[in-house]
């Protein structure tokens, strides 16, 4: 088995990386997400800064990306002494805890073959943007102008979403159900088409090409605690990528052998196996304005139902 030298790791994830363009700012919300929100929720710039830099990212890009998710309302600073630490807001836990559910904790019951349709009703003008973008992120698709369809939503993250952005008086939302033969081969084929299942597809093929033989290559025993946290970070902003497009459906209306499940899997076992390295460098490594990033929350070792085991 061939064991990557640090150096060696480093430039293959950031190879990684900047093959599929990804962004300083993107990637600092995944270290809040990943990192910072189950370590007491604070960090120090510096930190970010160091974080960040063990996958390629320039101290001057991570100041200019932090401010820029400052300004858009995603994280908040505080200065204490010549020190500026951050860490999510309101906005930025609300939509992280929506990205949790669907990353870590994701669960599939049996289909009810039940669909709710959110039908806008008086959204004003200058929010119906921002609705659609939020709605299409929660994996509903437009079956006609006005009228957003999902076979299996998550209705908690639905609500969630309503509430945020005050549109519960604005829109009516509808169960839905057909049960004929003929409806399933049309749901079947309309979702292959409206959810563009060939394409989200082919992003779980890229992920798999791109760590399921870099994982071979590696002996993750042996890695540096630095090389599991940037592997960590890494493998799991590339799967977030990926499961934001997601529309979450449900088994029985995707192909046979779904390459998501697998993609999932092997997220899993990665990551179960890069926690203990990975904990450590983030406990010893990286700072708050108490000091050394405290241990993680006991909803941590809930992530994928395995770190518990």
């Amino acid at each position: 088995m061939k064991v990557l030298t640090q150096s060696s790791l480093k430039e293959e994830l950031v190879a990684k990386l900047h093959r599929h363009n990804v962004s300083c700012t993107s990637m600092i919300v995944t270290l809040f997400g990943d990192v910072v929100s189950q370590h007491g929720e604070w960090i120090w710039l510096g930190s970010i800064i160091d974080a960040l830099g063990h996958v390629g990212f320039a101290e001057r890009s991570v100041r200019t990306s932090a401010f820029r998710l400052v300004q858009n309302d995603w994280l908040i600073t505080k200065k204490i002494g010549r020190k500026s630490y951050y860490r999510l807001t309101e906005h930025g836990r609300s939509h992280y805890a929506r990205a949790e559910r669907r990353i870590y904790h994701r669960h599939q019951a049996n289909w009810d073959t039940q669909w709710i349709l959110v039908l806008n009703v008086s959204i004003p003008e200058d929010k119906i943007e921002d609705f659609r973008k939020s709605i299409r992120w929660l994996g509903f698709n437009i079956l006609s102008p006005g009228l957003f369809a999902h076979p299996s939503p998550d209705r908690r993250s639905l609500d969630e979403m309503l509430i945020e952005n005050k549109l519960m008086a604005d829109v009516v939302v509808f169960k839905a159900q057909s049960d004929d033969v003929y409806s399933k081969k049309n749901l079947k084929r309309l979702i292959t088409e409206k959810w563009e299942i060939d394409v989200l597809e082919q992003m779980y093929q890229n992920f798999l090409d791109s760590f399921r033989d870099f994982s071979m290559q590696l002996d993750l025993t042996e890695l540096t605690d630095a090389e599991c946290f940037a592997y960590r970070l890494a493998i799991i902003h590339e799967f977030r990528r990926v499961q934001l497009k997601d529309p979450d459906l449900p088994p029985e209306l995707l192909p046979i052998g779904w390459i998501g499940f697998e993609s999932q899997d092997l997220l899993q076992r990665v990551y179960r196996h890069l926690i203990p390295g990975s904990l450590s460098f983030i406990q010893k490594q990286l700072f708050n304005a108490h000091g050394e990033m405290p241990s993680p929350s006991s909803n941590f070792y809930q992530r994928f139902k395995a770190l518990s085991n």
